[in-house]
């Protein structure tokens, strides 16, 4: 523990951000850092609770008191090497995380939680900039080869802990560049692709080798991948988007929100795509769904200056405070604007899409919405809805984007040439006790096996699959990952 009253002499406090004005007019992050004074407060205010929750909020079972108070004491490397031992990535998970650790944080009870993830994301770049990171390159080798189909953040941490190991690993991906949705799916502003480049190169650094361009199942054989490889890595993620099948759907303006967003960052990347332009200038845009990638294509159609953005959800509007029926550690959900969110969007809740309406020339005009009544439980949960009726109304949209999240991995192609069992979400089956799938030397892990999450439940995945790959080559495993350090540092 670092100071024993820092949580009673210090608030939560967040770094500056670029005001709304001018980061709308870039493409570029804009959340600063701490200074020397305020990180040393930030990290003081973590409290040595004794248990301390925040382990299992974080599904990669990252030691956060420890790397707290390592950064108070100043001591940089042994903070890096704590984060480093459980998280491989603490530059992304620093930057895009939801933060379920902060949720679980006991301070968190009746005080705002320490910052645990603006911490992480200091700790990762200070050790960057001293020259910590370093590649990993393993002298001794197993003579195994292992193939890794996706390059998203489950794929890559599998790859590095394999690399580790000793391991020969080749990653493949379909994309022009690795990284996955961390590279496609998340703009910029919130991740910069320079961010993701850096660790790329370094993991080419390590011996890992990169084959984009690839798609397995089309370009190359997936039996004849199994056959090549001593293990193969099903990590491609959850990719089929989820529909809204109401009247009007075929209109021309109406994009799933992924492919809105790889597009724009294709264009802010200057690489070239295919298919119509999708843009917000100068449109009155619909953004239905209000998660994540939701505000990501608020923030991606400010930037292109859109000419007004609405944002609805069919949910009541969540409380300020943690309402009664999510009682600490679990994750509330509460009335808190993103970062886009706050650079201009108006948000309504209670209302469902009914149809979108087109014009003579079949492009979408606007979408016809009703409101929605919900029964509530005394704790405040909703538990019933109805509509409302006679409240129709339609909102003028020109480009609609529905962003309603993802229902499975793709089937066609890969998974059915190498007619893996799916489990009944329509995910790739696979025990969560050792990920092996119904196909001998295939594993799975990341969305693709337990379909749509977090950041930080890929990256666990990865590692925990990567610790069962090798096993399953070796007869053990040295990879520690949960609630452990990674040996393999003290070992090669």
């Amino acid at each position: 523990m670092g100071k024993i009253t820092g949580f009673k002499e210090f608030d939560r406090e967040l770094p500056k951000k670029a005001t709304v004005e001018e980061r709308v007019n870039h493409h570029h992050e804009f959340i600063g850092f701490y200074d020397d004074e305020k990180l040393h407060q930030q990290s003081s205010r973590c409290m040595n609770c004794g248990i301390p929750f925040c382990h299992s909020g974080c599904p990669l079972g990252n030691v956060i008191p420890e790397f707290n108070d390592a950064v108070y004491q100043g001591k940089w490397e042994e903070a890096y090497r704590i984060l480093s031992s459980t998280n491989n990535f603490p530059e992304f998970t620093g930057r895009i995380c939801p933060a379920p650790c902060e949720s679980a944080c006991v301070l968190g009870i009746n005080r705002p939680a320490v910052v645990i993830e603006e911490i992480e994301k200091h700790i990762i770049e200070i050790a960057f900039s001293k020259g910590y990171v370093k590649p990993h390159k393993t002298f001794l080798k197993t003579g195994k080869k292992v193939a890794v189909v996706g390059s998203g953040p489950a794929g890559l941490a599998a790859a590095e802990q394999l690399n580790k190991a000793g391991h020969e690993v080749t990653v493949f991906e379909r994309d022009d560049h690795p990284g996955g949705l961390l590279r496609y799916g998340i703009p910029d502003f919130k991740l910069d692709k320079q961010i993701v480049e850096r660790r790329i190169d370094l993991m080419k650094e390590s011996g890992i080798e990169f084959r984009c361009n690839v798609e397995v199942g089309k370009d190359i054989d997936t039996r004849e991948l199994v056959k090549d490889f001593d293990a193969v890595l099903l990590a491609g993620g959850a990719m089929v988007p989820r529909e809204m099948p109401i009247p009007g759907r075929e209109l021309k303006g109406i994009h799933h929100a992924m492919d809105f967003l790889r597009q724009a960052n294709k264009r802010v990347s200057g690489i070239e795509f295919s298919g119509e332009d999708i843009l917000a200038s100068d449109k009155d845009v619909v953004v239905i769904g209000a998660g994540d990638t939701g505000s990501d294509c608020i923030g991606t159609s400010n930037r292109q200056k859109a000419k007004s953005i609405t944002q609805f959800d069919r949910n009541i509007i969540p409380s300020y405070e943690r309402p009664v029926y999510q009682p600490w550690p679990m994750v509330p959900k509460l009335f808190k604007p993103s970062s886009s969110q706050e650079e201009g969007v108006e948000r309504l809740f209670n209302i469902v899409a009914k149809e979108f309406i087109g014009d003579d020339m079949g492009n979408v005009v606007g979408v016809k919405v009703v409101d929605v009544e919900w029964e509530v439980e005394a704790n405040g949960r909703p538990v019933k809805s109805k509509l409302v009726e006679h409240s129709e109304r339609i909102l003028p949209a020109q480009l609609v984007l529905l962003a309603l999240g993802f229902s499975n991995p793709v089937h066609e192609g890969m998974l059915v040439e190498l007619q893996v069992g799916l489990d009944s979400r329509g995910n790739v089956a696979a025990s969560e006790s050792d990920y092996r799938t119904t196909i001998d030397k295939v594993f799975a892990a990341g969305d693709m096996r337990r379909g749509q999450s977090l950041v930080v439940w890929a990256i666990s995945e990865g590692r925990e699959a990567a610790r069962e790959i090798d096993k399953f080559l070796m007869g053990y495993s040295r990879l520690e990952t949960k609630d452990g350090v990674d040996l393999m540092e003290e070992v090669f």
